[in-house]
């Protein structure tokens, strides 16, 4: 089939709704797309998709079109983008998304686990929350589900607002904003527009914000509109709470709308407002008290994101390799220094994607380090280097030879910080453990 409607290309979505783009995945029976990247065109793996099981395949270069299982259509990323907005809008069911710089998939985890205790939820799995992820994960909605959790990433302006007008949210939050992709985004201001996509599509359409109502940036970026739950601990707000960090883990008191005590299984006071927006989401549907509390209590930590794991020797890993940027790496010092006790060693990776601001950064963290009484300190990365003849520093060039030093050497009672950018691989160093 050659350039097909999108209600054509739906109805045989519609009897084959798994969708492919890795023929190493391949289910049977699936729809392939032949994704293009900056090192891959899945239009050369089209015949291998369909020898290998896909009902159809989708392609956008005629010469792979091997037989009448082949739909040819002008770009294939276009076409599954427009095929979920399509699924999206015949559906009818709320679409909640969530972005922002810090917390965006743990708030994603909560809120799904709140929200999951009465109603059938879909919630972006993994990572999938970009131009290609957001439509994968709209088109496993099926017509069982009542709602679905969004997560939206970004790393440069406009593809928020891309995103929204593929899952045509009804409800938006923004986490918070802080300096994450700064090189993309164009600096502070950069990202703070660029996240702010997502106010400006709901306010277009006339949906309701849920809004961290402790973070000033956020209440600026309202700016007058009124569809608003606010969550917080301010006296003003809808939803109101407090924190107590017991133990290293988080405990929240919910005063308002009802009094509730949640005790988490995450650590650091930056996850409060993590905690209070899925609160705040699941009170708006009518989730009752108890079982809001259930599901939050109930969630643990996953994919290096703020783990605290226990090891042999009275060793504590508090692995939060997953990511970081300069606002999440001062939030987590400041928690590691406070909510733990004895000896605290630091490994921290370089924070990437800066651009201009990366060493102005790097040295504050650098800066922040040196005030706080940590037993020692390993930085790993090019950044880092900069600052490697520090007193009170040690520096690899990679988290490899990080981990190397961590195997010949013996570690007991102590709790250790694992941080860095995905790209710098942190996550080695907990393996020796």
């Amino acid at each position: 089939m050659y350039h097909p409607s999108i209600s054509d290309l739906y109805n045989i979505y519609i009897k084959h709704p798994v969708i492919c783009t890795d023929t190493r995945m391949l289910s049977k029976g699936c729809l392939f797309f032949a994704l293009k990247g900056d090192n891959f065109n899945g239009n050369k793996f089209a015949e291998k998709a369909l020898n290998d099981g896909a009902a159809y395949v989708i392609i956008d270069e005629k010469e792979f079109a091997v037989n009448e299982k082949c739909i040819l259509v002008d770009d294939v990323l276009n076409e599954l983008q427009q095929l979920a907005t399509h699924h999206r809008r015949l559906l009818k069911i709320p679409v909640i998304a969530i972005t922002g710089s810090n917390g965006k998939t743990t708030t994603k985890e909560l809120t799904a686990a709140v929200l999951s205790k009465k109603y059938n939820t879909l919630y972006t799995k993994g990572n999938l929350n970009n131009h290609i992820g957001v439509p994968l994960t709209l088109l496993s909605i099926t017509s069982q589900h009542e709602l679905a959790v969004v997560e939206m990433g970004a790393n440069h302006q406009k593809e928020i607002e891309a995103l929204c007008n593929i899952a045509e949210p009804n409800f938006g939050l923004i986490t918070n904003i802080g300096k994450a992709h700064l090189e993309g985004f164009g600096g502070i201001e950069g990202v703070k527009k660029g996240k702010g996509e997502l106010y400006q599509f709901i306010k277009s359409t006339n949906g309701l914000i849920l809004l961290n109502g402790d973070n000033p940036v956020l209440i600026e970026l309202i700016a007058g509109y009124d569809k608003v739950i606010s969550y917080g601990s301010e006296e003003e707000l809808n939803v109101i709470g407090k924190m107590i960090v017991n133990d290293s883990f988080l405990s929240v008191i919910c005063r308002k709308p009802f009094s509730l005590e949640i005790n988490t299984h995450l650590t650091g006071d930056y996850n409060f407002e993590n905690v209070m927006s899925a609160v705040a989401m699941g009170h708006h549907f009518k989730v009752a008290p108890e079982k809001i509390k259930e599901a939050i209590e109930n969630y643990y930590p996953s994919n290096q994101r703020s783990q605290v794991i226990s090891k042999p020797n009275n060793v504590t890993l508090v692995l939060d390799a997953y990511n970081a940027n300069p606002s999440s790496v001062h939030a987590a010092l400041e928690n590691f220094s406070k909510s733990f006790s004895g000896n605290k060693i630091v490994a921290l990776g370089d924070m990437l994607e800066l651009g201009n601001e990366s060493e102005a950064e790097h040295k504050e963290v650098v800066n922040q380090l040196q005030k706080q009484n940590f037993t020692k300190v390993i930085l790993v990365g090019q950044q880092f280097k900069l600052f490697e003849n520090l007193p009170g520093l040690l520096h690899f060039n990679t988290s490899a030879e990080a981990a190397d030093w961590f195997r010949t050497n013996h570690f007991y009672d102590c709790t250790i910080l694992i941080k860095g950018s995905r790209g710098i691989k942190m996550e080695v160093i907990a393996d020796v453990f």
